[in-house]
């Protein structure tokens, strides 16, 4: 308040407060606030809008490309936010001028789904949807290993890892929240590998890579919880460089319309469904 005071732009009754001055009861006042600033810029890059109306619009991310830009690490190009700028213009700032219409993220290496607002009530609306599990998130996801029940139920307390901040655990977790994930197995491939429809019950970070890989099932391809000779061998025969996991599709009601989406599959990851004879749209 002091520094809307030094740089004038705290009035008092039309006029602007002095430091020595104080407010009486009965005052008017008017602060005008900092617009806050943002070095993004619009890039052309490639972006598929599966929908687009005046309110929202949903896109597959490319796999990675990062969802927007965090300070210090990713810069502030090539991100999802820079295509989205060129294609949509001006988007819902109110969860910061980084991160314009960005409702929800996916990790860099994962595909799929991603719901964009374009104004500020559309914003409030969906974050309250997502919050309130309102909205239904599926994933396709390839894993190690052929998983035996034809559904189940994961839920366990997810947070940091104590010995590597940049991880996720569900064992002795820093700060752990409860996170729920079911699976329904959909293929057996190669004799080695599972394809399956998982849906998300919360939304904590590395959710899906985290719970698979504690029951013993790691997404093929995942670098960071996955198993490294299976990521070799899915790399040299299916070319795969990538955790293989892509938001697939979103059951939504916004200002009372239903709402189905679903993300074909992306290329890199369709090849090992396609040399098997499994047809995913």
């Amino acid at each position: 308040m002091q520094k809307l005071i030094e740089k004038g732009r705290l009035q008092v009754n039309g006029k602007v407060l002095e430091s020595n001055k104080r407010v009486k009861k009965g005052d008017v006042l008017e602060i005008e606030f900092e617009t806050e600033k943002s070095h993004l810029q619009a890039e052309d890059m490639n972006l598929e809008i599966i929908f687009d109306n005046p309110d929202f619009a949903v896109v597959s991310k490319d796999p990675r490309v990062n969802t927007h830009t965090v300070p210090g690490e990713f810069g502030n190009t090539g991100t999802l936010v820079n295509a989205l700028l060129h294609h949509f213009g001006n988007l819902s700032v109110i969860n910061g001028v980084e991160r314009p219409g960005i409702v929800h993220r996916l990790d860099k290496d994962t595909s799929g789904l991603i719901l964009v607002a374009k104004n500020d009530r559309s914003m409030r609306e969906l974050q309250k949807k997502m919050a309130d599990r309102k909205i239904k998130k599926f994933y396709y996801a390839v894993v190690l290993g052929l998983v035996k029940d034809k559904e189940g139920m994961i839920e366990s307390f997810i947070g940091r890892d104590p010995n590597d901040r940049k991880k996720m655990t569900t064992e002795n977790p820093v700060n752990p929240k409860l996170a729920r994930t079911k699976f329904t197995l959909l293929e057996h491939i190669d004799n080695k590998y599972s394809l399956l429809e998982i849906e998300l019950f919360t939304g904590r970070t590395h959710q899906i890579r985290v719970h698979m890989s504690a029951i013993g099932y790691p997404i093929v391809g995942d670098k960071v919880y996955g198993n490294e000779k299976a990521n070799k061998e899915v790399a040299t025969k299916y070319g795969l460089d990538r955790q293989w996991l892509h938001a697939r599709r979103l059951i939504l009601n916004l200002f009372g319309v239903d709402y189905d989406f679903v993300a074909p599959l992306k290329k890199d990851i369709a090849v090992m469904l396609e040399k098997n004879g499994i047809k995913v749209d």
